[in-house]
């Protein structure tokens, strides 16, 4: 047990390092008048995430550890459907509600296909 909590402790500094790395350089370069960090880094994540289910579902004998270090640990801290949320509120806080709904939809249909994309580069 010590050891799954330490995995998934340093996937999730890792994470969240590279999740604030991702928003700085997103912003860096776009306008912040969309949440263009948040969505950047759900549809890594998700491309990330689907292609490590493909190569679990091809290769069950890697490291359970592994798995939980990066599923839980890393992905757990550097995806942000907790900012996602707390963007689409403010959106729709500010009266820019048809704003607040393409980015709950593009954000949706986009990480899904990127999941989907993911895992087909494993098949």
């Amino acid at each position: 047990m010590i050891k799954t909590l330490a995995v998934i402790a340093l996937g999730g500094s890792l994470g969240a390092v590279a999740r604030f790395g991702v928003a700085h350089w997103v912003e860096m370069f776009w306008p912040r008048a969309f949440p263009l960090a948040t969505f950047v880094t759900n549809v890594i994540g998700c491309l990330i995430i689907g292609v490590l289910y493909g190569l679990w579902l091809h290769r069950p004998e890697l490291s359970p550890l592994l798995r939980q270090g990066l599923f839980i640990g890393f992905l757990g801290a550097f995806t942000t459907f907790s900012t996602f949320s707390l963007d689409t509120l403010r959106l729709m806080e500010n009266g820019e509600s048809l704003v607040a709904l393409g980015y709950v939809l593009l954000s949706v249909c986009v990480c899904l296909i990127a999941t989907w994309a993911g895992l087909s580069l494993t098949r």
